[in-house]
């Protein structure tokens, strides 16, 4: 008897479970961060200041929020609202704890501050990353947003090329052919020494025959008498 009725209360539990409606799954958490530096595109030697904050709509449990930079900063300092922060020249790791979003509260935001540290060369891309990170989001899958810029480089000095005439020549690494005074004075000088050069080669033929310059003139014309 006992049996029949524990197989009849089993049964009666089995159908109800299978009426019953699941439970609604769990709402998606649709976490979005924000970065915000001021000045954008801050040189060596200026003080900068990154603000994060998180929007959207869920729960996050365990939320960690990783902030990277790709050049050295000095004398950082993270503050979390809520939540509390580790810093480093290049890198600042805050753990936030569980986040509800969407909430009447107002939006987690950190603040990291620092001065971009001197010698940095022109044309270093400064890169700033943010990730967020959570039970519901892990550090497969984080959420990510950046923002980057280039050092400029140094001022070029004036050159040839503002006077508008040289600027094809400096461009081709070929100089421009110059005007100079000196080629007629050159010219006088070649047909110089080519003249010199025609009496000296008559003396000597002159003196291999062995006549003195005067009859070698004289024995090109006939005497009348």
């Amino acid at each position: 008897m006992w049996r029949s009725v524990a197989a009849s209360v089993a049964g009666m539990m089995g159908a109800v479970a299978a009426v019953a409606p699941a439970p609604p799954p769990a709402p998606a958490v649709d976490a979005m961060p924000a970065l915000t530096s001021t000045p954008f595109g801050a040189l060596p030697e200026q003080g900068v200041t990154h603000t994060v904050t998180i929007s959207g709509r869920g729960t996050l449990t365990g939320t960690r929020v990783t902030f990277t930079t790709t050049v050295d900063l000095d004398g950082v300092i993270a503050r979390a609202e809520p939540g509390r922060c580790a810093a480093s020249p290049r890198t600042v790791v805050c753990d936030l704890g569980d986040l509800l979003l969407g909430a009447a509260a107002a939006a987690p935001r950190i603040t990291i501050t620092g001065r971009i540290r001197p010698g940095v060369p022109p044309g270093t891309l400064v890169r700033n990353r943010v990730s967020v990170t959570s039970v519901e989001s892990t550090a497969t899958d984080p959420h990510i947003t950046s923002n980057a810029y280039l050092l400029p480089g140094a001022t070029a000095k004036t050159t040839a090329t503002d006077t508008g005439l040289e600027a094809p020549a400096a461009a081709s690494g070929v100089r421009p052919p110059e005007r100079s005074l000196r080629v007629p004075a050159v010219a006088a000088v070649v047909f110089i020494a080519i003249a010199a050069g025609i009496l000296l080669t008559r003396r000597r033929l002159r003196r291999r025959h062995g006549l003195p310059p005067r009859l070698a003139v004289t024995t090109r014309h006939r005497d009348p008498m």
